[in-house]
């Protein structure tokens, strides 16, 4: 194996990686979307002060995973997101509907 055999694979390694990460974010960035119209609807006029507090304590302890624990959590779900965030989108759009009426 040489390096320019090394490098070939490593450059389609990262290209293979970044475009399955583009399109989990795509999909993440869709359901989110929906969501946040979805609460909007939801809470309009109401306090929502213990959910925007259990939401700081979630990205708290996301923020103080070892680097090794972050990159394993995030190998085990990118498989698994972009059907979980359609799934989401889906059912925060019948929410906003509900909601609406």
């Amino acid at each position: 194996m040489g390096i320019k055999s090394f490098f070939q694979n490593a450059f389609g390694d990262m290209k293979a990686n970044a475009k399955a990460q583009h399109e989990a974010d795509k999909a993440e960035f869709q359901a989110v979307k929906a969501e946040s119209k979805a609460n909007f609807e939801e809470n309009r006029g109401r306090n929502t002060y213990a959910k925007a507090k259990e939401m700081g304590k979630q990205s708290w302890d996301d923020a103080h995973m070892s680097p090794s624990e972050r990159g394993a959590k995030l190998r085990e779900e990118n498989a698994a997101r972009v059907a979980a965030a359609n799934e989401r989108t889906e059912a925060a759009n019948a929410r906003y509907e509900a909601a609406k009426k």
